[in-house]
């Protein structure tokens, strides 16, 4: 680190010059404390850019960034060889970090996800997208509480005139943080399509059969609602919707050419801050009432007391347990699940909490915990070779792990369900359901068709 006054940045430029040796580049991060600014104002104005923007906002409310730009692309097999740890633990040793602030998600920071299942086929939804793939913006914000910073990453060249390089960044700065703001007009939905309905159902009732055969006990099938909006849509309308109308979610957004795969989702698969592990087992779903009353009693019918989903929540909870019980101590997991309603729905949850070994990161979780019952099935392997056959799309990054990591090794994944891909004027919205053994089709269809209300009501349909 760096000890020089943040507010000369064209000093710790030169410093990091001299001191380049033999090497052509170096990436320095320099992160310095400001006044509060809208996360989505930063996110639009950054369209300017006309760069990638990435969006993350916790579902406690307490934690946001937005971000612009690609400084640096990481991109691996998603494979749990320790590709990823190791290509950021060199990222973490080589960069030039200047960050007074003991802040999570400032100062070196990526942002990311990965395909669902890096065995399915790719077909051309997805084309944007790589199986593995995380980037250090190049300006991003983070809201940490009720305190705001602003980082810039930037590859420095042994040769660089650093006048210049002082003054793009100022302007780009004050574009970022002070710059005019559009009116923009939210697009609406005008047209949907329903993927093979009936087919679907088809597969739903083939799985049911296979579980009776005791080919598995548990698949997650999802399917694909695809949409034509009246016009282009604005990224930040919609993250700005999903703030307001999805409390208690993780809501985020990717921005790769011209999709942007966006959502909000009520389950985190982990979080790291310091050596805290935090995991949720969310599993078991129900619709909302018509109040607090008709609520309970939803809640106490068709999950407290509804055997198909309290036994597939107890798949999720046995499953987190056993996978992160290598790379943990001090394990802590409630006897029995609560109900956590949401705007839309209510599930089954159950917290989980650990100390996580100092030899592990929050990766060696994520390649322990993905994919959870909730979104495979289980046992694993037999479920997600069922989902590859027999599935009707192509789940990309759908379902699968998508967040942050710092470089003091703090960060947080959340799985990527709730969600969409917006192609321009057109979006294509996923939803799944956890099929056992007594599932009807027609109420698994009822049951995924709520589960686009969040991502479809955001879009005026």
């Amino acid at each position: 680190m760096i000890d020089i006054d943040i507010k000369r940045i064209d000093s710790i430029l030169e410093e990091v010059v001299r001191n380049m040796g033999g090497k052509e580049t170096q990436l320095v991060v320099v992160t310095k404390k400001i006044q509060a600014i809208d996360p989505i104002r930063f996110f639009e104005r950054a369209k300017k850019l006309e760069e990638n923007r990435v969006f993350w906002a916790s579902a406690d409310g307490s934690f946001c960034v937005a971000g612009v730009g690609e400084q640096i692309e990481i991109t691996t097999t998603h494979t749990n060889d320790q590709q990823m740890n190791h290509v950021w633990n060199e990222l973490t040793k080589q960069a030039v970090v200047y960050n007074p602030y003991n802040v999570i998600g400032t100062g070196l920071f990526a942002i990311g996800g990965m395909d669902f299942d890096p065995l399915s086929e790719r077909t051309a939804l997805w084309k944007n997208f790589k199986p593995s793939q995380f980037i250090v913006p190049k300006y991003f914000i983070t809201r940490h509480m009720d305190s705001f910073f602003y980082t810039v990453s930037l590859q420095v060249n042994k040769s660089a005139n650093i006048t210049e390089l002082v003054e793009e960044l100022a302007q780009v700065e004050a574009e970022l943080l002070g710059g005019s703001d559009e009116n923009r007009i939210a697009a609406t939905v005008a047209q949907h399509q329903v993927i093979e309905p009936e087919q679907w159902r088809d597969t739903v009732q083939l799985a049911v059969d296979e579980i009776k055969k005791d080919k598995f006990r548990k698949v997650v099938l999802a399917r694909e609602l695809r949409l034509k909006l009246d016009k282009e849509a604005e990224i930040g309308s919609i993250l700005n919707r999903l703030l307001t109308t999805q409390p208690n979610s993780y809501v985020f957004a990717f921005e790769k050419k011209q999709d942007c795969f966006l959502g909000a989702t009520p389950e985190r698969l982990v979080k790291v801050e310091g050596n805290q592990l935090f995991s949720t087992c969310l599993a078991g779903t129900a619709a909302r009432g018509q109040g607090e009353k008709e609520d309970a009693e939803i809640a106490m019918t068709e999950l407290l007391n509804d055997e198909k989903n309290l036994e597939e929540h107890g798949y999720v909870v046995k499953m987190i347990q056993d996978a992160i019980t290598p790379y943990c101590t001090d394990i802590k997991i409630a006897d029995a699940p609560i109900v956590l309603t949401l705007k839309n729905l209510q599930h089954l949850y159950t917290p989980v909490s650990a100390q996580l070994k100092k030899e592990f990161t929050i990766f060696d979780i994520i390649y322990a915990l993905h994919p959870t019952p909730a979104l495979g099935g289980v046992p694993t392997d037999k479920s997600l070779q069922f989902i590859r056959d027999y599935e009707l799309l192509d789940r990309g990054w759908y379902g699968a792990p998508v967040g942050w990591l710092d470089g003091k090794q703090n960060g947080e994944f959340a799985v990527a369900i709730r969600s969409g891909l917006i192609q321009g004027e057109e979006a294509s919205l996923f939803a799944g359901c956890g099929v056992m053994k007594d599932s009807d089709p027609w109420k698994e269809f009822e049951e995924t068709s709520i589960k686009f209300l969040p991502m479809l009501s955001v879009l005026g349909g």
